[in-house]
């Protein structure tokens, strides 16, 4: 997992070439107007623009995803995000191919998640976003094919 400040991107430059276009595409994209799915490089790299309240950690679980990084980026808002290395969790729910998403339970560290900040999160990631007490949050989800 990496987290850090959009003004620290060019830190992560060359990672990989679609983590590059996933980062250039929030570096350079105004998304207060945008919801939805939006291709980038077909389904090979996708964001996705979510608008949302942030829930009491007990209605949050962990996630993993197999298919996809997900590099998230907070456009307004705040929230908590909760991060553990895949290990021996239990898993919650069978995984959903069609979503790439399957939910684990189990315990995490928590950050502070906030505007401006970006996170990147492998398959080997497990994470549980979204937590809060009622916050309105905008936050961009780029999906990079997993190579």
């Amino acid at each position: 997992m990496i987290i850090d400040h959009v003004d620290n991107m060019s830190l992560y430059k060359g990672l990989s070439k679609s983590l590059d276009k996933a980062l250039e595409y929030i570096k350079n994209t105004d998304f207060s107007d945008m919801s939805g799915e939006y291709e980038i490089e077909g389904r090979e790299i996708f964001a996705i623009v979510n608008r949302y309240k942030t829930k009491d950690q007990i209605e949050c679980k962990l996630e993993g995803h197999r298919k996809y990084i997900d590099v998230q980026y907070m456009v307004s808002g705040k929230e908590g995000m909760g991060y553990a290395p895949l290990a021996d969790q239990e898993v919650a729910t069978s995984y959903d191919d069609d979503k790439d998403l399957i939910f684990f339970e189990g315990d995490a560290s928590f950050t502070r998640f906030e505007k401006n900040m970006f996170t990147i999160l492998h398959p080997n990631d497990l994470h549980m976003p979204g937590v809060g007490a009622g916050e309105e949050v905008l936050k961009v989800v780029v999906k990079v094919k997993a190579t």
